[in-house]
Order: structure tokens, then C-alpha cells, then sequence
């Protein structure tokens, strides 16, 4: 659960160039859906550029539509086998921008959390009355439960402190 968080709190831009920014972007690719990682080779050689470049070079157009239309609106220039992808410094005002979304999806995940926290307690619930489950037993469970989930709830609070660092930080 929490590299799929972790995994979504990556897609917010930073103002640094990083590979995990553009590597899920979709592209049509040999007639299916194919994340960017999965047909090119992603790197940031500096702080504002990101590359990429297809092993496939047939695949540079599809790529610089599917980056051009991305959510991210982000400068796309192609120079031969490479495409380039520069990041613009953010403003204060799109950094806090970036803040709200970050606390967005961080409620989403602590709402993952509980869900998942209620289906293994209802799951302990119906365990009640069977042979060989006593109320300690049920009891321990359930307070089992709630320290994963306390624990579960400060590591999402920590990545998203720690990249709202990142995003504020120049």
C-alpha cells in the first residue's frame, strides 16, 4: 500500500527533474497502452531536464503526443532520437498549488487505509463464536489492527511532510 502511495505522491511535480515524473504517462504504443518506462530509457541529467529516449525510434512521435497531452503540460522539444523535457522553477503560488494537491492525496490513501482497516476488521468480527477463538483472542486482534493502521497513518503523514519539503523547497 505504500509504494502505491508513495507511487502517486511521486506524480506531483517538485521543480526538479525526475524519471518518476513522466515514467507512468501513457503512451499508444504497438497498438495498446504502455507506460513511457516500458518502451524508453528515462533520465534527469540535470535539475531542470528530463530525456527520454525510445528503444524503439519509431516511437518518438507517439511519445511526444502522449507527454504533450499528459496532465503535466510540460515543454516537449524532440532532437533526433532524444526528446527533451525541461522544467520550469515553479512559482509560490503553483508550489502551494502542489501543496493542496499533496494533501488531496494524501486524505485519499488515509481513506484507503481505513477501508482496508474495516474489511480485516469485519473479517475479525465474523470470527467471533467460532471453536477455538476466545474474546482475548479477538480482543489482541483487534488492537493488532489498530497499531498497523496507527503506524500506516504517520508513514503516509512522513512522505507527504517530506514532500512537502521538497515542493517548497527552491
Amino acid at each position: 500500500m505504500l509504494e502505491v502511495v508513495a507511487g502517486d505522491m511521486a506524480t506531483i511535480r517538485t521543480g526538479r527533474a525526475k524519471p518518476d515524473l513522466v515514467s507512468n504517462i501513457d503512451v499508444l504504443a504497438y497498438g495498446s497502452r504502455m507506460k513511457l518506462f516500458e518502451v524508453a530509457n528515462i533520465n534527469a541529467p540535470d535539475v531542470n531536464l528530463i530525456t527520454v529516449q525510445p528503444w524503439d525510434k519509431s516511437l518518438i512521435k507517439d511519445i511526444e503526443k502522449a507527454l504533450a497531452e499528459s496532465e503535466l503540460k510540460l515543454p516537449v522539444a524532440v532532437s533526433g532520437e532524444l526528446i527533451r523535457i525541461v522544467i520550469p522553477q515553479l512559482t509560490e503560488e503553483r508550489r502551494k498549488d502542489f501543496v493542496k494537491l499533496l494533501h488531496q492525496k494524501m486524505e485519499s490513501a488515509k481513506i484507503m487505509l481505513r477501508q482496508a482497516r474495516q474489511d480485516i476488521k469485519d473479517e475479525i468480527d465474523r470470527s467471533e463464536g467460532e471453536p477455538g477463538v476466545s474474546e482475548d483472542d479477538i480482543k489482541r486482534q483487534l488492537e493488532q489492527l489498530q497499531k498497523t493502521t496507527d503506524g500506516y497513518t504517520v508513514k503516509i503523514e512522513e512522505m507527504a511532510r517530506k514532500k512537502e519539503a521538497e515542493i517548497m523547497s527552491i
